[in-house]
Formats: C-alpha cells, sequence, structure tokens
C-alpha cells in the first residue's frame, strides 16, 4: 500500500456513503429493470435484493428462499456472499449475520467491495492488464494527473482534498471534451459548490454519468475517498483512457505528506478496526531514524503475530473440543448452531491474519530487515498462513459434515413421522369402517381402541413438535427444489 492509500483511508463518512452507494445501487437495478430500494441498510437485511443485484452483475440466475424468517435472511445473504466468494471479491470480516442485523460499517463495507469489483477493476482492468500494473487507485490517478497536467490551478495528489474546489473535475471533463465548455468561465465561477453543480451536471447531461454526488458531498474539508473513487471511475469509463509509465512513476515519487496530517485523521475516525488501529498506528515522531521506525514496525508486527497465533491456537482448541457428530437430531442441532458461531468468529478474525500477512510482506519489501530477520518474518509468515489454511479447511469439513447428519437425521425423522402417519390413517380407517356395537363387549373394545390410538397420538405428538424446529441446510447444488421438498413433506 502506497502512503497516499493509507493516508486517505481515514476519509469515510457513513453518510456520503449510504447516499452515493444507494444511488449506484439503484443506477444497476435501473438497467436490470428492477425496483429501486429506498434503505441500503434495511432493504438488504432479508438478502433477496442483494441477490437481485448480484443476479444482474453476473448474469447468473439466483434462487431465493420462499419464507421471511431470520433463517431464510440469513440463508440468502449467504448465497449472495458465496457469489462473491466465487467471483473473487474481498469479503474480510463481512459475515451474513452483519447483513441481517444491519450492521451500517459492514454493510457499506459489503457494497464496497461490490463496487470495487464490478465497477472500478472491471472498468480498469484491461489497461492495467497492458501496463502490467496491479493497482486500479494508482493507475486511476495517474490518468487523472495526465488528463490535467495542462491546467495550472490544478494539481490532483489523492482522491479526497484534491476535488473540493470543483477545478480538477471539471480539468478532467475538459481536458478530453473542451467542446463541452469554456474552461475560464469555470475558473471565474464564485464558489466550489457551483463549480462542482456544473461539473456533475455536465457529466450528466453530455456523458451519461448517474449523478452519485452531490456538491456539498464534494465541497467539504473530508470528501468521502470511496464515493469520489466511484464517481471517477465512471468518468474513466466514458473518456479517453491512456495511461503512460511516466505518469504512473510519478504518482509513485509524490511528496510525502507531513506525519500530523496521518495522526489527525487518526484521532478523526478512531472508529477503525482494531487490526487497523494495531497494525496501521500513526508512527511516533519521538523516532527519528528510519532504523529505528523499521525496529518499531518489526516490534508491532511480532507483537501482533503473537497476539494472532494465541488466537488461532485457542480456535485450533475450541474445533477440537466440539468431539464428534451425535446421532441424536437434538444434540445435531445444538452442535450445528454451536459451529456456525464458531464459523462467525472464524470470520471475523479473517481480517486481523490477511493484516498480519500483509505487514510481514511489507516489512520484508522495505529491504531493512536483516538476512536473519527476514529469514524469520517468512518462515513466522508461513507457519500462520499454513495454521489458518488448514483450520478454516477443517472448520469447513466439519460445517459439511454436520449440514450432512443434520438433513439425514431430519430427513429419517420425516420418513418414520411418515410412515407412522400413513399406518395410524389406515387403522383411522378400519376403525371408522367398523359398526358401532352391536353388544356390549364390542363397544368396550372400540372405545378401548380410540383410548390407545388418542395415547399414540399424543406420544407422536412429541416428534411432531422437533420436526417443527427444523434446520434447514439447502447447499447451491439443490437450491431451492430442496427446500420446497421439504415443505412438501411437512405439509
Amino acid at each position: 500500500m502506497l502512503w497516499w492509500e493509507e493516508v486517505e483511508d481515514c476519509y469515510e463518512r457513513e453518510d456520503v456513503q449510504k447516499k452515493t452507494f444507494t444511488k449506484w445501487v439503484n443506477a444497476q437495478f435501473s438497467k436490470f429493470g428492477k425496483q429501486h430500494i429506498e434503505n441500503l441498510f434495511s432493504d438488504l437485511q432479508d438478502g433477496r435484493r442483494l441477490l437481485d443485484l448480484l443476479e444482474g452483475l453476473t448474469g447468473q440466475k439466483l434462487p431465493k428462499e420462499k419464507g421471511s424468517t431470520r433463517v431464510h435472511a440469513l440463508n440468502n445473504v449467504n448465497k449472495a456472499l458465496r457469489v462473491l466468494q466465487n467471483n473473487n471479491v474481498d469479503l474480510v470480516n463481512i459475515g451474513s449475520t452483519d447483513i441481517v442485523d444491519g450492521n451500517h460499517k459492514l454493510t457499506l463495507g459489503l457494497i464496497w467491495n461490490i463496487i470495487l469489483h464490478w465497477q472500478v477493476k472491471n472498468v480498469m482492468k484491461n489497461i492495467m492488464a497492458g501496463l502490467q500494473q496491479t493497482n486500479s487507485e494508482k493507475i486511476l490517478l495517474s490518468w487523472v494527473r495526465q488528463s490535467t497536467r495542462n491546467y495550472p490551478q490544478v494539481n490532483v495528489i489523492n482522491f479526497t482534498t484534491s476535488w473540493s474546489d470543483g477545478l480538477a473535475l471539471n480539468a478532467l471533463i475538459h481536458s478530453h471534451r473542451p467542446d463541452l465548455f469554456d474552461w475560464n468561465s469555470v475558473v471565474c465561477q464564485q464558489s466550489a459548490t457551483q463549480r462542482l453543480e456544473h461539473a456533475f451536471n455536465i457529466a450528466r447531461y453530455q456523458l451519461g454519468i448517474e449523478k452519485l454526488l452531490d456538491p456539498e458531498d464534494v465541497d467539504t474539508t473530508y470528501p468521502d475517498k470511496k464515493s469520489i473513487l466511484m464517481y471517477i471511475t465512471s468518468l474513466f469509463q466514458v473518456l479517453p483512457q491512456q495511461v503512460s509509465i511516466e505518469a504512473i512513476q510519478e504518482v509513485e515519487m509524490l511528496p510525502r505528506p507531513p506525519k500530523v496530517t496521518k495522526e489527525e485523521h487518526f484521532q478523526l475516525h478512531h472508529q477503525m478496526h482494531y487490526s487497523q488501529q494495531h497494525l496501521e498506528a500513526p508512527e511516533d515522531k519521538s523516532f527519528g531514524s528510519s532504523l529505528m521506525e523499521s525496529e518499531v514496525n518489526l516490534d508491532r508486527y511480532q507483537t501482533a503475530l503473537e497476539e494472532v497465533l494465541s488466537w488461532l491456537l485457542s480456535a485450533e482448541d475450541t474445533l477440537q473440543a466440539q468431539g464428534e457428530i451425535s446421532n441424536d437430531v437434538e444434540v445435531v442441532k445444538d452442535q450445528f448452531h454451536t459451529h456456525e458461531g464458531y464459523m462467525m468468529d472464524l470470520t471475523a478474525h479473517q481480517g486481523r491474519v490477511g493484516n498480519i500477512l500483509q505487514l510481514g510482506s511489507k516489512l520484508i519489501g522495505t529491504g531493512k530487515l536483516s538476512e536473519d530477520e527476514e529469514t524469520e518474518v517468512q518462515e513466522q509468515m508461513n507457519l500462520l498462513n499454513s495454521r489458518w489454511e488448514c483450520l478454516r479447511v477443517a472448520s469447513m469439513e466439519k460445517q459439511s459434515n454436520l449440514h450432512r447428519v443434520l438433513m439425514d437425521l431430519q430427513n429419517q425423522k420425516l420418513k418414520e413421522l411418515n410412515d407412522w402417519l400413513t399406518k395410524t390413517e389406515e387403522r383411522t380407517r378400519k376403525m371408522e369402517e367398523e359398526p358401532l356395537g352391536p353388544d356390549l363387549e364390542d363397544l368396550k373394545r372400540q372405545v378401548q381402541q380410540h383410548k390407545v390410538l388418542q395415547e399414540d397420538l399424543e406420544q407422536e405428538q412429541v416428534r411432531v413438535n422437533s420436526l417443527t424446529h427444523m434446520v434447514v441446510v439447502v447447499d447451491e447444488s439443490s437450491g431451492d427444489h430442496a427446500t420446497a421438498a421439504l415443505e412438501e413433506q411437512l405439509k
């Protein structure tokens, strides 16, 4: 990660992201002929609209759960997350319960990852491949700087504060389409709000770009980085896309801002994840030399690594302590729910593991470690990655086995109930066909038969009650057909 990416990660505004991300989602729904959403957080909670969005983006038919309970919502969101994983979309620290519970930060994170994949990376993949580059943000900044080079009033060094006055946005459009407006008239406009409104209107009516941002979103001290990135990528999609190697090198050589800027932003945005606070904390000014700075980073890496390895050991023990899968359906239900919570905990810690590996690679890349230190860090990274992967695979295997055993046991109970119902219906039919009496002994016998039947019905009610709390596990291959089959058996 480059310095300008680290600093700008602090420019996060939930209010702006909610508005702009909602506009982006609705713009996609307009393309697919789907109904718009009104509230990004509540409208995605049941997973149905999320599947609608992914259905349009992937071109795949994605069946939805027919019910409206929390379980159905979790199944819908889990299906959406699997689709995203299959499309190599990063889902660090995001689980189905976060979306179903309406977690604002993680819902925004999920939609941003979708935007990043289908809006940013997809739009830029061809030029990135041609330039043999992997950092889409760096390429986009290089394109902007190259496009606005001949505008002395403009110096874009980031995707936040550089856009506040409205000049950069107008210059970017004017550099490629000078026929659309007079540049000098924009420079002479009195306020940043007027200049931004002008650029948004030109982009909307002349270039067909949705007005994802409003002037007040950008004309502020701390514009939201993700929202601006999303909008600039929309412009990149419709304007000429030439980027030179020289422009890329220029971005890589941009001067580093004062450290105080990063510290101030860190304080303003203290709600960042623990891993980001721990691994990307502001640098301590008391360490003057680059050597000491390297030692501090190495020490921070070792401390964070020990914490994650300690958690990993505990997680391995917890998985081992779950024991063998029972043959009792009620016990397996409890085991299933326990393991579901365990998997959520794994997902919550996945980001910390990734951050440790990223920091380790960053330390090695600085070239400031001794040969022994570099070897040690590499071995630690290999160990962490190996143990995490083993834990992940073992957990997924346990989850799969629990799914299989639970469904087998529940289907067995359903079959037993179905067989009992068939026999009882035949038994009832014979009792109904038999005439009453005619003598007292026959009446006593018939009364006793009804009494036994009533006792059997009450005893069977226990099994029926158990089946009313079935856990429905439907995999991708079975889809709604399996759910429908289970519902049919329960009728």
